[in-house]
């Protein structure tokens, strides 16, 4: 696998990542997504992108169960989430600083991770 440079960021990423946009919670579980995501891994990808937005959530809380119970060290991988369409009420999508702040905690909780390298706007 070849490695590029973030932008200027300082992170280097495999030139293929992995998202979950249309598998995480519609098609997949948790013990489907350990496979494909663990088959990434042997294969050198080392990004994974999700957004609060992906299967209203539920593609961030199966990302986050697989990585944690495959036992990788947060350290040894790129991850990364969006923010914008998180709900259904006036403050729940957009991004206000109101948003930002709330949608990252809550996409934080649900990948059950202390931080995303990489916090992308929705939009």
């Amino acid at each position: 696998m070849q490695y590029k440079n973030l932008g200027k960021s300082g992170l280097k990423v495999s030139t293929l990542s992995f998202g979950a946009w249309v598998t995480f919670g519609n098609q997949l579980d948790v013990k489907e997504a350990k496979s494909i995501l663990q088959c990434c891994r042997d294969h050198g990808v080392n990004f994974f992108d999700n957004a609060e937005v992906y299967a209203n959530g539920r593609a961030e809380e199966i990302m986050g169960q697989a990585i944690r119970e495959l036992g990788w060290r947060r350290s040894d991988i790129v991850v990364s989430t969006k923010i914008f369409w998180g709900g259904p009420g006036p403050n729940d999508k957009g991004l206000s600083r109101k948003h930002i702040v709330e949608g990252t905690k809550a996409s934080l909780k649900r990948l059950d991770m202390d931080y995303v390298d990489v916090l992308y706007c929705h939009r």
